[in-house]
């Protein structure tokens, strides 16, 4: 453990009063129990090309695994460029139009949502309705400084239309391969956004499921609602990143409201962090109870996260997302949806042309070969109108 790690614990605890040192000593177990588990290493295929065994052992058990340097320095690099160029076309604030340097601001001509905001070291969806109500219960808001901005970009919705690295980095092809093995090789895509933690300002997510259509399906099972890849930019802590329940992507749908009032506070016991370092990759069950606690430490988060479902889990199903709760998703717009892919795999190819794409069937097989070019990437605009959520 590094000692700036323990400078964060140490400042994240003091935001707690008199429950500081429990929360100390919870974040210090948490930690520790994390990085004895056996669910972290490099992606690895068998002599048939197969995920590895134990790696589909330990995601079934624990409902995540560490993919441990998937993304290079070289790719890092290039979305660290991305992620500055972005934030300076941010708005000035929440709901302006234009950036600091009065140019109009990103996002503000789509239709889709895409930049949320929130007040520092808030909970913006603990304990409301949004997102269908899965966030039960608010989360702990620590004071931010006194000099902190009134509210702070959170969340980048649609990713890819805004990014060219990030869409390259979609289309990776062992992630790729690792989304046929676990959910078919005509696996369907799901959505893409930024999680953005900056120190001292970075919002909570409350604890939740991102499950939400097939809870009582006769054929549920643990890979029904899908998972996400979080790919870390800049690593994660036991501050600033991602708490999960293991196992719990096994027992369908959690009070995690009676969790906390049986625990008494929201330090849900067995809970552990998601500890990465840059370059790593999530593979995440959309099941899993999980949340993070405002980043009241001292290094960024940054998760350029995506996801994909079964098939068969979305197909004909009506939606339970922000902007598709009443959408039908049919093969016609699954597969508009997938061009989002194509053209990940074509960019991707053009950057790194000494990597063996991934083939992705439901495209090929029809003879479609999205090519990425700068009037392409101009195409995905709104394109998570078409997001695939249940």
């Amino acid at each position: 453990m590094t000692q700036n790690i323990m400078k964060s614990i140490d400042a994240c605890a003091a935001h707690y009063g008199e429950q500081a040192e429990a929360m100390k000593q919870y974040l210090l177990d948490g930690q520790e129990k994390a990085l004895k588990l056996d669910n972290r290493g490099p992606i690895q295929f068998d002599e048939q090309g197969n995920l590895a065994k134990p790696i589909l052992d330990a995601y079934s058990t624990y409902g995540f695994y560490i993919f441990e340097g998937v993304i290079s320095e070289e790719e890092l690099a290039d979305i660290k460029s991305d992620l500055e160029q972005l934030k300076t076309q941010f708005p000035v604030e929440n709901g302006a139009k234009v950036n600091a340097q009065n140019e109009p601001a990103l996002g503000t001509d789509c239709r889709a949502p895409n930049l949320i905001w929130s007040k520092p070291l808030g909970d913006p969806l603990g304990g409301t309705p949004i997102a269908n109500g899965r966030h039960q219960v608010k989360l702990f808001e620590p004071e931010a400084a006194a000099d902190a901005p009134k509210e702070s970009p959170f969340v980048l919705l649609g990713s890819l239309q805004f990014s060219e690295a990030c869409l390259r980095t979609y289309a990776h092809p062992k992630l790729l391969k690792v989304a046929a093995q676990i959910n078919g090789d005509d696996f369907a895509p799901f959505h893409e956004c930024l999680f953005i933690k900056e120190p001292g300002l970075g919002a909570a997510v409350s604890w939740h499921q991102d499950g939400n259509t097939h809870w009582d399906n006769p054929e549920f099972d643990e890979g029904i609602h899908g998972f996400n890849f979080m790919a870390q930019v800049y690593g994660s802590t036991a501050v600033n990143g991602v708490w999960v329940v293991p196992g719990t992507h096994r027992q369908g749908k959690v009070d995690i409201t009676a969790l906390v009032r049986e625990a008494g506070s929201e330090r849900i016991p067995g809970a552990i962090p998601i500890i990465c370092e840059p370059g790593d990759v999530v593979i995440c069950n959309r099941q899993l109870v999980h949340g993070s606690f405002a980043n009241t430490g001292f290094e960024p988060r940054i998760t350029v996260n995506f996801g994909f479902h079964r098939r068969k889990s979305v197909l004909n199903v009506k939606g339970a997302g922000i902007h598709t709760d009443s959408m039908v998703y049919d093969e016609v717009m699954i597969e508009k949806r997938a061009q989002a892919i194509g053209l990940g795999i074509d960019a991707r190819r053009q950057r790194y042309p000494n990597e063996t794409p991934f083939d992705y069937k439901p495209l090929s097989e029809k003879g479609i070969k999205p090519v990425w070019s700068k009037a392409a990437m101009a195409s995905l605009k709104d394109y998570n109108l078409l997001d695939i959520s249940i």
